[in-house]
């Protein structure tokens, strides 16, 4: 399945920032640090060198990678229509068959971290949310097998 290009405001800002220090701050202190290495003399024993190239490999890779990525991305803001009802952007609170409460919020893949609840627009979880509200049953289809919640709560960050 292909990647969506949404992201929130705050994801792409994120995604820009490390460009932005990889290309502005990261590599030129790399790059001194190569060319330093570089006056020491033999580069075939030189750890310094080696290690220097390779980040540099490294950051030149992942600057390919943001540029390309952050042309392709479509920023999601906040709309007032939303409210009430789970789109992109959104926190959700869910509430198990047994009665358990998880919260996430539904983000780009560009931006999805386990650790703090966000999951992925493409995921089947949000998939199967987008366009619910407020006490609608959901079922979901997840690799530990058939799941079903209930929607407690919908809210937004506005301005993330």
């Amino acid at each position: 399945m292909a990647k969506s290009n949404y992201i929130t405001r705050q994801g792409w800002n994120t995604l820009d920032q490390e460009l932005k220090f990889l290309w502005k701050e990261e590599r030129p202190k790399v790059t001194q640090a190569v060319s330093d290495a570089v006056a020491l003399g033999d580069r075939s024993e030189n750890a310094e060198y080696i290690y220097g190239k390779r980040r540099l490999r490294e950051i030149d890779r992942r600057v390919r990678f943001l540029m390309k990525r952050l042309e392709v991305l479509q920023i999601v803001d906040y709309h007032p229509q939303q409210e009430g009802k789970v789109f992109f952007g959104a926190w959700v609170e869910l509430e198990t068959e047994s009665g358990e409460l998880k919260q996430y919020r539904i983000v780009g893949c560009d931006e999805f971290e386990p650790a703090k609840n966000w999951i992925s627009i493409d995921s089947p979880v949000a998939r199967a949310l987008i366009g619910k509200q407020l006490d609608d049953e959901v079922r979901v289809n997840t690799p530990s097998g058939k799941m079903l919640f209930f929607v407690n709560r919908i809210w937004y960050e506005h301005g993330s």
